[in-house]
């Protein structure tokens, strides 16, 4: 994937060196941009911003500050080139939320992988989710790989909300931002709260969680913690009148008025006894039937094989 890398600076000379430092590797794109045009910059959301603090008409603080208040790039990584290396200088940049502070008497070649790593860890963190900072598909199939290489037993909980669309299409979506979050906040909660465990958490993404647990915890305790702790705090997401009413109403495509149930929240639970699945696709087949297997039933619970219990 190429990386957008933004160049705040009245000058060209060092757009042109980072080109041909990078003339090899066509995965950064680098544009040079004045800061007075840092609105178009930001609506961009650029992968990197690079600030030549030797050639910047605004104060620095204040261009950092801009950056990091704009709701899109308040994780984008800011580097700093200067020639000034004065302590108390760098560590006010520092404080401005800037990650790296590179002092151009180091050379092009320090410059050049301070990029190349920002680029690496980039990498890595798109494999975790940016709503919840739980690891994403990447990490979530390595620790899957990992548990049944050790050929010991665990347990793998599929988590996901239902009627979720319903809640979308009459909350809107940044209210169903807010229950996916407590959705995490709740698994989380419980899941790490065992003691002596190498427990995890990730998210498969939207509605979709996963959580491993080692063999020997009780996966049922778990289970229960999560969905009176997940009924507990969602109502917090619905007016007293949806509450009163147990449901949602929703206009179908016809014009008819349909009723959803509350958003709840359905636990598949796999047990993965030693030496019981080869690979992790056989895991996740079984974890779809067993979660569906919970959908199917009202109201938050959880299925283990055949067994559901609300």
């Amino acid at each position: 994937m190429v990386k957008q890398i933004y160049i705040f600076d009245t000058t060209i000379k060092l757009l042109n060196d980072l080109r041909e430092m990078f003339k090899d590797d066509k995965s950064f794109k680098f544009k040079c941009v004045e800061s007075q045009r840092i609105d178009c910059v930001l609506k961009e959301i650029p992968d990197l911003i690079i600030i030549n603090e030797d050639h910047l008409k605004d104060k620095l603080s204040e261009l950092c500050s801009k950056i990091r208040n704009d709701a899109d790039n308040t994780i984008t990584p800011i580097i700093v080139v200067s020639s000034n290396e004065e302590i108390g200088h760098k560590l006010e940049i520092i404080k401005n939320s800037v990650e790296y502070f590179v002092e151009k008497s180091l050379g092009q070649e320090y410059l050049y992988y301070t990029i190349k790593n920002i680029a690496r860890l980039l990498t890595v963190n798109r494999t975790v989710s940016p709503l919840t900072g739980l690891p994403g598909n990447v990490k979530i199939q390595s620790e899957l790989k990992k548990r049944l290489s050790m050929r010991e037993d665990f347990t793998v909980l599929y988590l996901d909300l239902d009627n979720f669309k319903a809640y979308n299409d009459v909350y809107g979506f940044v209210n169903g931002d807010e229950i996916i979050k407590l959705t995490a906040k709740v698994i989380m909660n419980n899941v790490y709260s065992i003691q002596d465990s190498d427990a995890f958490v990730g998210h498969i993404g939207g509605d979709d969680f996963v959580a491993i647990l080692d063999g020997e915890v009780n996966y049922e305790n778990i289970c229960q913690s999560i969905i009176a702790e997940f009924d507990a705090e969602v109502k917090t997401f619905f007016t007293s009148e949806d509450l009163k009413k147990g449901y949602l109403e929703i206009q179908n495509r016809k014009g008819v008025m349909e009723e959803f149930p509350l958003t709840s929240l359905s636990i598949g639970v796999v047990i993965a006894e030693k030496n019981r699945f080869s690979n992790i696709l056989e895991i996740g087949e079984v974890g779809a039937q067993i979660k569906h297997l919970a959908k199917s039933m009202q109201g938050s619970c959880y299925a283990v094989n055949r067994r559901v219990h609300e």
